[in-house]
């Protein structure tokens, strides 16, 4: 998917393609679906709890921000596949939506939801 299709559309992030190498706290079918990460405090604060975890991930390189959104890239370690993660602020619903996607291939090995597990744990334990 190229980075125009990307971002955040009437508060929907890009849906999943048909292919296992995708998770997205908005898919509704279990092969993509998982739930998104509950904050409390100010979207700038969840934002910037985000961005934390980002800049301290490997191979990890954040491409855009804004108040409510930020897209990052990281590579994969042997082979540099870029995976695109995105993540959006819901503040109606106190709730962070995330989609994490490899740009190529067709199985990621379950790479993506690790990541967002990660991720999610991160932003739990700051």
């Amino acid at each position: 998917m190229s980075s125009e299709q990307l971002g955040v559309k009437e508060g929907k992030l890009a849906p999943c393609p048909d292919k296992p190498n995708c998770v997205s706290s908005q898919s509704t079918d279990e092969k993509h679906g998982m739930k998104p990460i509950p904050f409390n405090g100010t979207a700038e604060e969840a934002i910037a709890k985000i961005k934390t975890i980002l800049i301290n991930r490997k191979r990890t390189e954040i491409v855009e921000e804004r108040k409510d959104y930020i897209r990052a890239e990281e590579k994969s370690k042997l082979f540099k596949f870029v995976d695109d993660i995105e993540f959006y602020i819901d503040t109606a619903n106190e709730s962070i939506h995330f989609r994490s996607a490899s740009r190529t291939g067709y199985s990621d090995m379950g790479v993506n939801k690790k990541r967002m597990n990660e991720v999610k744990e991160e932003f739990q334990k700051a």
